[in-house]
């Protein structure tokens, strides 16, 4: 994309990076930052780990969100130029939609989804995560569109595995249950 301008957003207290291409006249958000963003997340990596998650799973779902996102250099936490997944509005606007349906099924607003994930649900995800990037790794792909092969085959590693334990043990892994207590109790001064 040529022509372009990089800024910042400010979503309270989020960084949101985005670029403007004046050729296609069309704003592209750093899809990170929106996960970051949106889950309340302050720590980058977890970010880009819960990204990973959703990217991979909405694959395995055969969702044409992930495809309709790209990639773009941006400047990163260490000032360098570096590529990272980036969507339009309407792609960002489906991608909160698959966030917030997880959320709904756990009962959830505000709160970080990761902290209300149970054990297993948390252990299928790091699988999924694992899985994607050694593959990712033994094929020696980088980008977006390089990486669908093996954040397919990642996120097929992870859903085969939870289907067995499923089948075995006659249990959902996913399900609507939290981790953390949705209301905490504040305590007030007198």
């Amino acid at each position: 994309m040529k022509n372009n301008q990089n800024s910042l957003a400010i979503f309270e207290n989020f960084k949101i990076r985005r670029h403007y291409d004046e050729k296609t006249e069309i704003w592209y958000f750093s899809v990170i930052d929106i996960i970051a963003a949106l889950t309340e997340q302050t720590d980058f990596k977890k970010a880009k780990s819960y990204w990973t998650t959703l990217k991979s799973r909405l694959k395995s779902e055969r969702s044409e969100v992930v495809t309709k996102c790209d990639q773009l250099k941006m400047l990163s936490q260490d000032g360098k130029m570096r590529e990272t997944d980036v969507a339009d509005v309407e792609t960002i606007l489906r991608l909160i939609q698959s966030v917030k349906d997880h959320k709904k099924l756990k009962g959830l607003k505000t709160q970080n989804l990761r902290d209300h994930m149970s054990e297993e649900e948390l252990i299928f995800t790091a699988l999924a995560e694992l899985s994607t990037r050694r593959i990712a790794e033994t094929e020696k792909t980088e980008g977006l569109k390089k990486n669908k092969i093996p954040a397919k085959k990642g996120g097929k590693i992870a859903k085969d595995a939870r289907i067995a334990l499923e089948q075995k043990t006659g249990q959902n892994i996913v399900t609507n249950e939290n981790f953390l207590p949705l209301n905490k109790s504040k305590k007030r001064l007198r």
